[in-house]
């Protein structure tokens, strides 16, 4: 019988930080082992320059993601963090 891995997914979202910048926070991101991530769109009726293309990124990884890569996962966001101001971060469905 095959073992069910429980998994984690979260958002993490900045208002009005380009796509550039969710794309390079998404590569970074992946080079953990053991995590995934993803854009997520915006959900918006009329298109805004001002505003971001996307509304956010989804992290996903195992629920016993070991200690050591969970602290390089929260390394990279809180180097963003330190760049472009605290993250909204909520855990969504996986």
């Amino acid at each position: 019988m095959a073992q069910v891995i429980k998994k984690k997914r979260e958002q993490i979202s900045y208002a009005g930080l380009p796509l550039a910048v969710y794309r390079e926070v998404a590569a970074h991101l992946r080079q953990v082992e053991g995590v995934e991530t993803g854009l997520i769109p915006q959900q918006v009726e009329q298109f805004d320059y001002k505003q971001s293309q996307v509304s956010g990124l989804w992290i996903e990884y195992a629920d016993n993601l070991d200690a050591h890569k969970k602290g390089h996962l929260q390394d990279i966001l809180d180097y963003y963090a330190g760049i472009y101001g605290t993250w909204r971060r909520e855990q969504i469905e996986a």
